[in-house]
C-alpha cells in the first residue's frame, strides 16, 4: 500500500481526472487533520450543538464535493480550499443566528475575544463580530488577495505558516509578513467599522 501523501496526490489526480469515487476516498484518508481544523474553528467561535466539529466537517465537505471542476494540486492545496469552506459554513451559520436573534443590546467582540473567550454558544454578538470579519476580509480580498488568501488559511483553516506557503506557493517569509500586515490592516478595518 502506498503511503498517504503519495495516496492523496493519486487520489487528487483521479479527482481533477473526473472520477467520482476517488473524492469519497480522499476524506477519511484527510480526515483527521479536517477534523483538527474544525476543532480550532469550533474553540474561536464556540457554536452551539447544531454545529458541532462534525457538522463543520461535513457541511464544509459537501461544499467541496459540489465543486464543479475541483482542481486541487496538492494536499496543501485541498486544505486550503477546505479552510475556504469551513469559514463560509461558519459564516452562513453565523447569518443565520443573526437573522434568528436581530436587535437587542449587545456589546462589540474584538477578534481576541473571539479567540479565546470560553462559552457554548454562538452568542448574538460573536455572530455579529463574525459578520463584521466576513465584511473586513471582503474588503481585505479587494485590497490585496494574498494577504486575504493567508488569513484564510491561517485563521480559518489553522493552517501553520509552512502550509500555509505551500497552498499558496509563497516562501514562509512572504506569509509571515503577509499574516502580520493582514491582522494589522484587519484590526484597524475592523476598529472604523464598529466606530463609525
Amino acid at each position: 500500500m502506498s503511503d498517504p501523501p503519495t495516496t492523496v496526490t493519486r487520489l487528487l489526480g483521479q479527482v481533477r481526472a473526473g472520477t467520482p469515487s476517488a473524492f469519497d476516498e480522499l476524506l477519511p484518508i484527510l480526515y483527521g487533520e479536517l477534523k483538527e481544523r474544525a476543532q480550532g474553528q469550533r474553540r474561536r467561535w464556540q457554536g452551539d450543538d447544531t454545529l458541532n466539529t462534525t457538522a463543520l466537517i461535513h457541511e464544509a465537505y459537501l461544499k467541496l464535493a459540489a465543486a464543479d471542476d475541483p482542481d486541487w494540486e496538492s494536499r496543501a492545496h485541498f486544505l486550503a480550499v477546505a479552510s475556504r469552506a469551513m469559514r463560509q459554513v461558519l459564516i452562513d451559520y453565523a447569518r443565520i443566528k443573526r437573522a434568528e436573534k436581530r436587535g437587542g443590546d449587545r456589546m462589540p467582540v474584538t477578534l481576541d475575544e473571539m479567540r479565546l473567550a470560553p462559552g457554548p454558544d454562538l452568542s448574538a454578538d460573536r455572530a455579529e463580530a463574525l459578520l463584521a470579519l466576513e465584511d473586513a476580509m471582503t474588503r481585505l480580498s479587494e485590497r490585496d488577495e494574498r494577504q486575504s488568501r493567508i488569513v484564510e488559511c491561517r485563521f480559518f483553516g489553522g493552517m501553520t505558516i509552512r502550509d500555509t506557503a505551500a497552498a499558496l506557493g509563497l516562501s514562509p517569509a512572504t506569509v509571515k509578513r503577509g499574516w502580520t500586515m493582514a491582522q494589522a490592516w484587519l484590526y484597524r478595518d475592523m476598529q472604523q467599522a464598529l466606530n463609525s
